[in-house]
């Protein structure tokens, strides 16, 4: 299962959105075209998704798309990562493909939300149950933090009667100069009908914005330990993500 054996280039772009606020940044918002197209590319030390590896602790490759109609705020997206823990499951593919969809705006001046599906697919896997997994989510921010819930409604990445599993993500990504974020972050992970697999984990770390690329530096921390792969997939680590938006 993906959390017993999911920022990413994404989540490096998404931590300096949150962090560029005041009269400037809302000026830019008003002059935003109706459609709104971008891609993102990375390349990690470590696949951390939720603490735990991905990648067996190797570096991974990620890249993604993303369309947003500013009007609605409705948007769509899809993004890839490299992975290990399907093969050192017994599957058969190193790929995972993301597909996304939802929509985010304001509740009240200052207050954000956003709510929406993510679909994680590794194709044909070979696992039973499938890794296969669909959640949905609902996220509030105020200022430079965000609270957000996602539940599944299949299967958890490959776990037998774990539907509706639940992750409470808490995350706080403050500036604390031009371009050079904090990233503060702890999340718990319930996994349905099973106890002794449900954790919780920590990040701290920084991102600075260079122009030409983002880099991000992050400890990432767990409080279960898991052998897959040869690997504690699970242990204290350090993780460095180069990424482009473009």
């Amino acid at each position: 299962m993906k959390y017993m054996t999911k920022p990413s280039s994404v989540a490096a772009a998404v931590t300096l959105a949150l962090a560029a606020m005041g009269a400037g940044l809302a000026h830019a918002e008003e002059a935003k075209p109706d459609h709104e197209v971008s891609f993102n590319a990375a390349l990690t030390s470590d696949y951390r998704y939720r603490g735990l590896s991905q990648s067996r602790l190797k570096p991974a490759i990620q890249a993604g798309a993303d369309y947003t109609h500013n009007p609605t705020g409705l948007y769509v997206g899809t993004w890839a990562s490299s992975i290990k823990w399907i093969e050192d499951s017994g599957g058969d593919v190193n790929v995972e493909w993301d597909i996304y969809a939802g929509k985010r705006g304001e509740i009240a001046p200052g207050v954000s939300y956003d709510v929406g599906g993510l679909y994680y697919f590794y194709p044909s896997n070979g696992l039973t149950p499938s890794a296969n997994t669909f959640e949905v989510y609902g996220q509030v921010g105020y200022g430079p933090a965000t609270l957000k819930y996602s539940t599944s409604t299949t299967n958890l990445f490959g776990t037998a009667n774990s539907k509706h599993s639940g992750y409470l993500d808490a995350q706080v990504n403050q500036e604390l100069a031009e371009g050079l974020v904090l990233n503060l972050h702890v999340g718990r992970q319930k996994v349905n009908h099973n106890s002794a697999a449900s954790y919780t984990d920590y990040k701290i770390g920084v991102t600075k914005d260079f122009g030409v690329a983002t880099v991000s530096l992050a400890a990432v921390k767990t409080n279960i330990s898991l052998n897959i792969g040869g690997k504690d997939i699970g242990k204290t680590g350090a993780v460095l993500t180069v990424s482009k938006v473009f």
